[in-house]
């Protein structure tokens, strides 16, 4: 039975692993990271270090200091073109990662066919509001302000994009244009019909252009008709109904039983010996990397980064993100392993437990735990796998509560997960002292939950002597 168990389990895993809509979304979610954690930092440095709003501890709120509210146009622009414009990014990187695992590499002009082909969902004519105030100063005369000039006003725009469309709201949209328009293109090029050859004397460029010219048509063409089906006879917005589809899993996914169901289906795989969340990242990224957008504009806007705030529209930060992630469940390693590394130093009487935990300590500082994973080994070990179960379970748990109840900041900022115990926190947290003392209060439960097993652990060198 455990035989059977086992097997199915790997099977599904590898199956997962080398999916190519899987891997494609995968990787390209991995490569924009790194957009996303400037972006993050971006709104972290302006309200520590550029806002003079004094409902934060800002080095621009320091007497002599004024002056760095100069500079925060910088880390504001910088943060809306990494954020406000996550969809477009992550639909262009899934198309490039898909077309290769379809077997089409080296083709440059899949991103434009993927962006020309999002872009066409968008609806460049939208209506937005304005206080009669703000038109009467920039109005072309036709318009003047009227009384205290608060009262708004709908004001239909021509060829411009909002950044709903974009931003993290726009993710899922993306998301599937990103597969789907690249899924039409691919197989249009490699049923071969639609290729213009050209005669030899032409420039290879100029050639490969023409030679996916058709494709291009065709699959721009048909993701357009499809919006305007939509739009026009439906009266339905294309985003609107990707996001009510995704609304439901997306509650799911950032609810706690649901994640934690994630926590679980990870560690077992680690316990198997097979990098969790490596294979559960497609399945998941998607849905905190959204949720981390959200909660990241709405701490820009200077919203208090608690769980009880509402902005102005009604909006309510996630508590479940990329960044609670990494705070809660991946601190030291999946399976808090600085947890059992602390406890072994503490209570192992165990040799090579001890020198183990010792080559271990560099790389569990920076969250890394492959050293202790298989050097114990964790893998497969019915002692030691309990805790390494339950610690991410109960850190998850208890960083939720504290989070739930005021006692921790929501999670804001996606630092990069390599980022020290304590110092993600703080970081995560929006350089909130509160989010580092909840992350090691939760570090230090992990150091709890491991102790009595390492103490038990103990007794194994001498059963396994006897038996020899």
């Amino acid at each position: 039975m455990n035989d059977k168990f086992m097997n199915g389990l790997l099977t599904v895993a590898g199956k997962m692993q080398s999916n190519k809509v899987l891997s494609a979304i995968k990787d390209g979610f991995i490569d924009n990271m790194p957009i996303i954690i400037m972006g993050s930092f971006c709104t972290l440095f302006q309200w520590v270090i550029t806002t003079t709003n004094p409902g934060y501890a800002s080095l621009a709120n320091i007497n002599g200091m004024a002056w760095l509210h100069v500079l925060e146009p910088i880390f504001t622009t910088a943060n809306y073109g990494c954020m406000n414009f996550m969809a477009v990014s992550v639909c262009i990187l899934v198309a490039i990662h898909y077309a290769e695992n379809l077997g089409l590499k080296g083709d440059r002009t899949v991103p434009a066919v993927a962006l020309a082909s999002f872009v066409t969902l968008i609806n460049t004519n939208p209506t937005a509001a304005y206080t009669a105030k703000a038109l009467a100063d920039g109005s072309n005369g036709a318009l003047t302000a009227a009384g205290d000039g608060t009262a708004s006003v709908n004001v239909a725009l021509s060829g411009a994009v909002t950044s709903t469309y974009t931003n993290a709201q726009g993710l899922f949209v993306g998301l599937l244009v990103g597969i789907l328009a690249t899924l039409l293109y691919v197989k249009l090029i490699q049923s071969g019909k639609l290729k213009i050859t050209l005669p030899d004397s032409v420039p290879p460029n100029v050639a490969q252009s023409f030679a996916v010219l058709f494709p291009t048509v065709i699959t721009v063409f048909v993701v357009s008709l499809v919006g305007f089906c939509f739009t026009t006879f439906l009266g339905l917005n294309t985003f609107a109904i990707i996001n009510a589809i995704f609304a439901p899993v997306k509650a799911i996914m950032t609810g706690l039983p649901g994640f934690l169901v994630i926590v679980l289906i990870m560690m077992l795989l680690w316990w198997f010996g097979i990098h969790g969340p490596n294979v559960m990242q497609a399945v998941y990224a998607p849905f905190l990397t959204a949720a981390a957008g959200t909660n990241n504009a709405l701490f820009a806007t200077g919203l208090s980064p608690y769980a009880s705030s509402v902005s102005a529209s009604g909006e309510k930060y996630a508590l479940i993100n990329n960044p609670f992630m990494s705070t809660f469940f991946s601190l030291t390693g999946s399976g808090i392993t600085g947890g059992l590394i602390i406890a072994i130093m503490l209570f192992s009487k165990r040799d090579d437990y001890r020198a183990i935990a010792k080559l271990a300590i560099p790389c569990g500082i920076f969250n890394i735990n492959e050293p202790i994973v298989f050097g114990i080994p964790m893998v497969m070990n019915p002692l030691l796998g309990i805790p390494f179960f339950l610690a991410p379970i109960v850190s998850v748990a208890l960083g939720y509560f504290l989070t739930a109840v005021g006692f921790c900041p929501v999670m804001v900022v996606d630092a990069p997960w390599t980022t020290p115990v304590g110092i993600l926190g703080f970081l995560a947290s929006g350089g909130n002292i509160m989010g580092a003392v909840s992350q090691l209060i939760c570090f230090a439960t992990s150091i709890l939950i491991y102790a009595p097993f390492v103490i038990a652990s103990n007794r194994q060198p001498a059963t396994e002597e006897a038996a020899a």
